[in-house]
């Protein structure tokens, strides 16, 4: 497991996959800051709806108390807004990542496995698919993470280990379907749940480091095809022997 990540890492450095690390970080980031504009308006648009609402009732000497809230409210959302980013960024990346899978995936296959048969990129549809379900499974994950942030830093853990169990199920799929059919992939990842888990918390240690997050398709989706490779000639071999 750690020669697979030692290989998704150096054949980062690739040009290939510098290539798309540039368009993956791109379309992550006009995500982020797409998402991060919108919320921030309404918040905004609705604190000051509140200030007019809260001045009607109260009268025009609440105006500078209540404008003072209202600027303060903004700050808070704004800041809100940034930590509340690096913490969506997983689920981000989880989507982002379904549209060069097979890129990521084709590249490590020649450099690593030129003997083997090139796998099948997964239905477009399917892979994009893939990708929102575990976006949205991290945000509702993520959401249920934060209260206990201040229990101790119950709330890391929460986090690290839902990123390891859903960004981990989602590229070995990915990496699985390309030899697979759908259901066979999630057959093999239910069979080897425990490997895929901690392989998975490679992906998570990833994700957690601010920046660096922005390349976790490429290392995820290198990693998990080394991976299911692994688990690949480990089933032969077995048959064989048979």
């Amino acid at each position: 497991m750690l020669d697979a990540a030692v290989k998704a890492l150096t054949q980062m450095l690739s040009p290939a996959f510098r290539a798309v690390l540039l368009k993956s970080v791109g379309v992550a980031l006009i995500l982020i800051v797409i998402i991060g504009i919108a919320v921030q308006r309404l918040l905004v648009w609705l604190a000051s709806y509140g200030t007019d609402w809260a001045e009607s009732m109260l009268g025009t000497s609440a105006h500078t108390p209540l404008a003072i809230l209202a600027w303060i409210v903004s700050i808070a959302v704004s800041l809100g807004i940034l930590v509340g980013s690096i913490f969506l960024m997983p689920a981000v990346t989880a989507l982002v990542g379904t549209f060069f899978v097979d890129d990521i995936a084709l590249e490590v296959e020649r450099a690593y496995y030129p003997a083997d048969p090139v796998g099948n990129p997964p239905p477009p549809l399917r892979a994009v698919l893939e990708g929102a379900r575990t976006a949205l499974f991290s945000v509702l994950v993520y959401l249920v993470a934060v209260p206990f942030l201040l229990v101790g830093g119950l709330g890391v853990v929460i986090f690290f280990l839902a990123t390891a169990y859903l960004l981990g199920r989602e590229y070995f799929e990915l990496a699985a379907m390309r030899h697979q059919s759908v259901a066979d992939a999630k057959r093999l990842r239910k069979i080897r749940s425990g490997t895929v888990f901690v392989a998975g918390m490679f992906i998570a240690a990833f994700v957690s480091i601010p920046i660096v997050n922005l390349a976790a398709p490429l290392f995820a989706m290198a990693f998990m095809v080394h991976m299911y490779k692994r688990m690949s000639n480990d089933r032969r071999g077995i048959t064989e022997q048979r």
